[in-house]
C-alpha cells in the first residue's frame, strides 16, 4: 500500500484537514509517519479509523467515548458489554435532550399561540419571558 498525504486522507474520509490534526492532538489518530520532507503520511488503517471517528461524531458520541470504542474495536475478542453500555448511556442522553427540546417547543408554541399580534404592552411573548411563573411547565 502506498502512503497517502493528509489531503488524500481528508478526501477519502470526508473530514477536513484541521479536523484530522485535532484528532491527532487528542490521540484518537496515531501520530503519522513522516517523509524526509517532514510531511505526514497515512495508510488504509488511518482512513478506516478516521471514518469510524467521523461516523461516531455524526451520531453525537463524545471524544472520550469514541476513544474507548476505538480501543474496543482493536480488541475483537473482548465482550461488547462496554460498547453496549456506552451506546445505551448515549441513547439515554439523546432521549433526555429530546424530552427537553419537546418541552421547549411546547413552551414557545404556547407563547406564540397566545400572542394577539397587537402591541408590545400586551404581548404574551414578552409577558411570559418577563415572568418565569407564566411558563406552562411552571403552571402545572
Amino acid at each position: 500500500m502506498k502512503p497517502i498525504a493528509i489531503g488524500e486522507l481528508s478526501r477519502r474520509a470526508a473530514v477536513k484537514v484541521p479536523t484530522i490534526r485535532f484528532y491527532e492532538e487528542r490521540g484518537l489518530l496515531p501520530t503519522p509517519e513522516r517523509t524526509e520532507g517532514n510531511r505526514r503520511t497515512y495508510g488504509d488503517a488511518d482512513v478506516r479509523r478516521l471514518r469510524f471517528i467521523r461516523h461516531a461524531r455524526e451520531l453525537g458520541f463524545e471524544i472520550e467515548d469514541i476513544r474507548t470504542l476505538l480501543d474496543l474495536a482493536g480488541q475483537p475478542e473482548r465482550p461488547c458489554a462496554e460498547a453496549d453500555a456506552i451506546a445505551r448511556k448515549h441513547l439515554a442522553d439523546i432521549d433526555d435532550r429530546i424530552a427537553r427540546l419537546t418541552g421547549l417547543r411546547d413552551e414557545v408554541r404556547a407563547m406564540v399561540g397566545q400572542c394577539a399580534g397587537g402591541h408590545v404592552r400586551e404581548c404574551r411573548i414578552i409577558e411570559v419571558l418577563a415572568d418565569h411563573g407564566e411558563c406552562l411547565h411552571e403552571r402545572h
